[in-house]
């Protein structure tokens, strides 16, 4: 194996260059949103941009693995960046001659998700290459918290000052030149490569590849409890997510002011959660930031649900953000602790294949419950209006505030109950370091 330099300072100058390109990514975001509504006045366009970056990310999830274990991955980083800066100079040539359609941007969106996809997988798996252990938590609270909670603040305050100054062509030509900042970055520094097992590499199938990191999770009971874990937690967050917005806004009688400034209180919160992890370090048992945060996020969200007034969600939004950088942070930790180095790739590949099933099912469940189970019987004479009316009302958006609240509450019960799974509870005792 490569001598690895495990040095903080290397993390750091990659982090700067990816938050910067996350950035510009989402101002970008923005504005297009921005122009693709000026120019349909539908929803339906916008949503299909979402939905065009994520398939082939699932997509991918199932053969990345194999390719960012055997590939150099400082080059697939920069593939990436690479990538995705080519399509904002497609996407700017075409909005500067007029020939710019709503379809370009699908198509767009799939490059970018599908290489995007590559590029975080061959990030992540890079982390126990040049980051030392005891500051896995703070290296990933800072590489997914407060990169993403803080481009959520930044990010739309930026462009929508800007849009009207400099339009769509002015913040394409930000994010490209991010685009460089972060190429430029990875190219600095030296990222080691894992060794690999040349024979075990001859003498496996493609299918046993591909199967690899499944089958690596399976006979690994504790990582596989783990994997389980988020699997349930992540259908219960995608219940809540397809429902925040509407929740906020049916309890507001659709005030734009509230649903934005409930939405910075969030972001804020994610922010400062994630600095406190990266300064304190998290526990000396990463599971307890798992499981605690878990517990606390869940429960700060129940009041969500139960409260009905700005400041309440304002602070309860907070406090949920600040608890889910120990969530994924902590667990995160755990992973690179004990996945070895030269099949992280496929290991971490197979872990969001599964963790994102329950994704797409709680948010098609998440809609019909509301509108059809809980609102309606949460309305004057429903079912639920004379046990819970005391507490939620019988007004706009009483039933998804009930719906909101339980499935928190089962958020909360599923912290619990990993308290009381001895194979998830003592992962770190019973599954070795790598090294």
């Amino acid at each position: 194996m490569e001598e690895q330099p495990k040095k903080l300072h290397i993390f750091l100058i990659i982090w700067v260059g990816q938050f910067a390109s996350i950035l510009g990514s989402e101002m970008t975001t923005f504005a297009i949103t921005i122009w693709a509504w000026q120019a349909k006045g539908q929803a339906t366009p916008i949503s299909l941009i979402l939905l065009s970056n994520q398939i082939p990310r699932v997509i991918a999830s199932s053969f990345a693995g194999v390719l960012v274990d055997r590939c150099n991955r400082k080059k697939l980083m920069m593939l990436g960046d690479t990538v995705a800066g080519v399509s904002t100079i497609a996407i700017m040539s075409l909005f500067l001659t007029h020939r710019l359609e709503i379809w370009h941007l699908y198509i767009t969106a799939a490059i970018n998700g599908l290489f995007g996809y590559f590029q975080g997988l061959a990030y992540s798996a890079s982390m126990s290459m040049i980051v030392p252990k005891q500051h896995y938590i703070r290296a990933t609270a800072m590489s997914e918290h407060i990169t993403q909670f803080g481009s959520t603040i930044l990010a739309p305050a930026l462009a929508g000052t800007l849009y009207y100054k400099i339009g769509l062509g002015g913040i394409l030509t930000i994010d490209l030149s991010t685009f460089l900042i972060a190429i430029a970055t990875v190219w600095t520094v030296h990222i080691p490569q894992p060794e690999r097992c040349e024979h075990r590499e001859v003498s496996e199938t493609l299918w046993q590849e591909l199967t690899f990191g499944f089958r690596y999770i399976i006979k690994r009971p504790s990582l596989y409890a783990i994997l389980l874990f988020l699997l349930i937690l992540y259908f219960v967050d995608t219940v809540l997510y397809g429902i925040h917005s509407p929740l906020i806004l049916a309890r507001s009688n659709n005030n734009a002011t509230t649903y934005a400034t409930v939405q910075a209180a969030i972001g804020i919160g994610g922010v400062v959660g994630a600095l406190v992890l990266s300064v304190w370090g998290g526990f000396k048992r990463r599971i307890h930031g798992f499981l605690l945060g878990t517990i606390f996020s869940y429960s700060s969200m129940m009041v969500f649900g139960l409260g009905n007034s700005t400041l309440i969600w304002i602070i309860a939004g907070f406090f949920a953000a600040f608890f889910w950088p120990f969530i994924s942070s902590s667990s995160q930790a755990i992973w690179l602790s004990k996945v070895e180095p030269e099949v992280q790739g496929r290991v971490f590949a197979a872990r969001y294949f599964i963790s994102q099933i329950a994704s797409p099912v709680g948010l098609a469940v998440s809609g019909p419950l509301a509108d059809y189970v809980f609102s309606r019987a949460m309305q004057p004479g429903g079912s639920l209006a004379s046990i819970l009316g005391s507490w939620f009302g019988t007004s706009s958006g009483a039933g998804m505030a009930v719906q909101y609240t339980l499935f928190a509450f089962f958020g909360v019960l599923i912290g619990l109950a990993g308290y009381g799974f001895r194979k998830l509870r003592d992962v770190e005792i019973i599954v070795p370091d790598y090294s």
